[in-house]
């Protein structure tokens, strides 16, 4: 199954396991803050909707963050952008730690995305530059697992501190861990190199002319549909991820614990999903890829939140909504390699990818100000589904991209 492997280069590998450890660190920075929701509401006294507010402002900003770090990474280098978002996220999540106030936490938080988002534009496109076309689907889609291994560690995390800590202190611990990022910084400069398929490319103009590059002729139609099918899976991922803790103990009322338990099922079926996106991308195409799960992800949505199922069915079926609601972003990657020019790949991958995660940031937040009228599970169901079916409907509209080599990709993708 992984023979292929073999079968990189050290510079491929060596990239990978940089992409990887940067992605499993950003997901256990940015996940950490969705297990701690119910005891900052108790502790710094926030509401429902401020929480929400909270959890949405860092993938608002992310969406600034990661469009300018894509064309930053055009203009300067993925590797070097690479380095400086890592190190800038893990920084900002650290400072969450010592905040005093809910005003504190919100610039920290917001502070934050700016690297959170950067992050993933240099690094997908610093990837998918360098993995041949032969196996970029599958590698782009493991380097991806690396999230339900970041949100696995947040789990574990979790469980300990709340385990052996007073919540009070136990929250400013998770955060404090968040400063780990920073020591991949020494890997990558030591051991990644930047893409030749880059270095050899002409740049379409100044540092700032290079933001809105993906923006103009021949390439806007490309990027809306693209930023519309992210904002769609974004969407329904995030009011998931972020609202599933506080829906475990405040409407099923588990524990600590239980909930930690419970969570780990779900981010095991993510890793399952993540690999199995990765060789699907690979074997019956990008868009056959996202269709499934996101017409997967709806249904078993709809039965998770709304279905009278017990605690123990909950666990079969957390399995199956990380599964199939995860694997869709396996081939996120590839996709949009395999839709931009290199001139333009940063900016238009950064644009695309964040913006739609910062549209996205929207669903959670409605979510918390309609739980109230319409309780947690179904507002939850509700902004799912509707994030599912945007998702659907703009992926109509893009091509089929599996085989394109990411040096001869159509101007207008």
């Amino acid at each position: 199954m992984f023979t292929w492997f073999g079968d990189l280069t050290a510079r491929e590998r060596r990239t990978m396991i940089a992409c990887f450890g940067g992605w499993a660190l950003d997901a256990l920075d940015v996940m950490m803050f969705a297990f701690v929701i119910p005891t900052l509401i108790a502790v710094l006294h926030l509401t429902v909707p401020q929480a929400g507010e909270l959890a949405t402002i860092t993938l608002i900003i992310s969406a600034f963050g990661g469009w300018i770090a894509g064309a930053l990474a055009d203009r300067f280098g993925r590797v070097r952008v690479l380095q400086i978002t890592i190190a800038w996220y893990a920084v900002f999540t650290f400072l969450c730690g010592v905040a005093q106030t809910p005003t504190q936490l919100f610039w920290f938080r917001a502070i934050q995305g700016l690297g959170f988002g950067g992050e993933w534009a240099a690094g997908a496109v610093l990837m998918g530059e360098v993995i041949r076309d032969k196996y970029r689907g599958r590698a782009v889609g493991i380097v991806q697992t690396g999230w339900s291994i970041g949100w696995g560690a947040a789990a574990l995390l979790y469980t300990l501190f709340f385990a052996i800590m007073p919540k009070e202190i136990a929250w400013r611990a998770m955060f404090f861990v968040g400063i780990l990022p920073a020591f991949l910084v020494f890997y990558i400069r030591r051991f990644v190199e930047e893409p030749e398929i880059h270095r050899e490319a002409k740049s379409v103009g100044s540092a700032l002319s290079q933001i809105f590059a993906a923006l103009k002729p021949p390439y806007l139609s490309t990027t809306w549909r693209v930023a519309l099918m992210v904002t769609g899976s974004q969407g329904g991922s995030y009011v998931l991820t972020i609202w599933l803790p506080t829906y475990l103990k405040t409407v099923k009322h588990m524990s600590s614990v239980g909930t930690g338990g419970y969570l780990l099922v779900l981010i095991l079926g993510a890793f399952f999903g993540f690999v199995s996106g990765a060789y699907l991308a690979d074997g019956i195409g990008r868009k056959a890829t996202f269709m499934i799960s996101a017409i997967g992800s709806a249904v078993v949505l709809l039965i998770f939140m709304l279905a009278p199922i017990g605690n123990g069915m909950i666990l079969l079926v957390s399995f199956i909504m990380g599964y199939i609601s995860l694997m869709m972003f396996s081939p996120m990657g590839s996709f949009m390699t395999e839709l931009f020019p290199t001139e333009v790949r940063g900016a238009g991958q950064g644009f695309c990818y964040n913006v739609g995660r910062g549209l996205g940031a929207v669903f959670p937040v409605m979510v918390g100000f309609l739980a109230h009228r319409f309780g947690l599970g179904p507002a939850i169901a509700g902004f799912g589904v509707i994030g599912y079916a945007v998702m659907i409907v703009a992926l109509l509209m893009l091509p089929e991209t599996r085989g394109r080599s990411a040096a001869q990709v159509p101007v207008a993708g």
